[in-house]
């Protein structure tokens, strides 16, 4: 397993030898990355002060050739309060090192610092950093059970708490990821998680998203959105009003920019079971995860380029522009059954179109090294990063993410979540 630190060696000796191998044309004229390979630039490290702590929900951003990672939560809970995280960390040399700028204390939200929040949206546009809405996934007391499940003999299932999330429809801007600017802490969009954000021919767009925790969970139910709103600034927002057909209502879909269109890939309109043993799962034939590809040149006129991708439907993946193509991988799956059985996708795919897919092999698959379902990951976040001081050609860099499954005991899902950096490339 190569470390940074021989990276940047070898690109040193070597130079643009170095920082283009790996770049062979394949027939269409597109850079071959099926030679790709994952290398672990730091790992998993669940108590290291020095680092950020293991997260879901996360956002990382490039910002002049830094990287940063911000916000996301800890392992779910239904005992206690799920840990959140207000904070963000800076890398100056692509992901090795860690050191915190900023964190939320109570009493900042107004002012200075967003508060502690998971799945929201982050883009990076003129020269600064946006965060836009999430959620806090607050609780309130089970009214069926007020003395806390005290009464109850051991083993006997019991929730608690219930969960009452705050959802945001703040945008918050930094250009150093220190200091934070509120652009508006009441967009005219409704507050939501799980959104698609973007920045597309020089505006900021936010697509879709879920408000409302999951009835599964306790919750009082979801409202899934379809909806596109663009802002130039983050602080106004015009809804794009358009006819003919789009992409179902739905959260945790991929969003990209590429060749001046618009793209949503797969998400999800459902959860299948809840964390707890109590909690209702959906029929197997329930149709809730998507694989269908769609784009749009302005946000308001759709057209459906697949109903049905080469990979399999998920939520929580992650599809990113690499040379030219569009690459996805990672996401949640399952076997249907009741309950279902985890499956979560061990494939990477690739496409210049968003229609036609290709399947990457080995060395590029499977995402990060792994060698099963349990090794996959959902809900952490990637962008494409070249340059910094190691001069890295283009590469895919990931952060985080969730291998936490249903039904298993909190003290085991605990050490589940992710606070590694990869880079994917020559």
């Amino acid at each position: 397993m190569k470390s940074l630190q021989q990276i940047a060696q070898s690109v040193v000796v070597l130079g643009l030898a170095v920082a283009f191998h790996g770049l062979a044309m394949a027939g269409d004229g597109a850079t071959d990355i099926s030679s790709y390979r994952w290398i672990n630039v730091r790992p998993t490290v669940p108590f290291d002060p020095t680092m950020w702590a293991p997260r879901a929900g996360l956002q990382a951003l490039e910002l002049r050739n830094e990287l940063y990672v911000m916000g996301g939560r800890g392992p779910f809970s239904f005992e206690t309060a799920t840990t959140l995280y207000g904070d963000v960390w800076k890398s100056t040399d692509v992901g090795a090192t860690w050191q915190r700028v900023a964190q939320w204390e109570p009493g900042q939200a107004a002012s200075g610092m967003w508060s502690p929040r998971a799945y929201f949206g982050a883009v990076t546009h003129r020269g600064r950093m946006f965060v836009i809405g999430g959620q806090n996934f607050e609780t309130r007391p089970n009214p069926i059970f007020p003395d806390g499940c005290a009464s109850l003999p051991p083993g006997v299932p019991c929730l608690p708490f219930l969960p009452d999330s705050v959802f945001f429809d703040e945008v918050w801007s930094s250009k150093d990821g220190a200091t934070w600017t509120a652009e508006t802490l009441d967009a005219p969009w409704e507050g939501r998680a799980g959104l698609s954000a973007v920045v597309h021919k020089g505006a900021i767009y936010v697509l879709g998203g879920s408000q409302g925790d999951d009835a599964s969970t306790g919750g009082t139910g979801r409202v899934l959105f379809n909806d596109v709103w663009m802002s130039r600034d983050g602080r106004t927002w015009t809804k794009i009003v358009g006819t003919g057909p789009r992409w179902s209502p739905r959260a945790g879909a991929a969003v990209v920019s590429k060749d001046g269109y618009l793209y949503v890939l797969g998400g999800e309109r459902g959860f299948s079971c809840g964390f707890d043993a109590t909690s209702p799962c959906q029929p197997a034939t329930a149709t809730l995860y998507f694989n269908d590809v769609w784009r749009s040149r302005d946000g308001a006129r759709w057209e459906q380029v697949t109903a049905a991708a080469g990979w399999s439907p998920r939520p929580g993946h992650q599809c990113v522009v690499l040379v030219n193509q569009i690459v996805c991988f990672g996401g949640y799956g399952e076997v249907p059954g009741v309950p279902p059985v985890p499956a979560n996708p061990t494939d990477i795919w690739a496409s210049r179109d968003g229609r036609t897919w290709t399947e990457l092999s080995s060395p590029a698959s499977p995402p990060w090294n792994g060698a099963s379902p349990a090794d996959m990951r959902y809900d952490f976040d990637a962008l494409v990063f070249s340059g910094g001081r190691a001069g890295l050609p283009p590469s895919i860099m990931t952060f985080g993410g969730d291998r936490e499954r249903f039904g298993l005991p909190e003290e085991v899902n605990a050490f589940l979540l992710e606070n590694d950096v990869w880079q994917f490339g020559p």
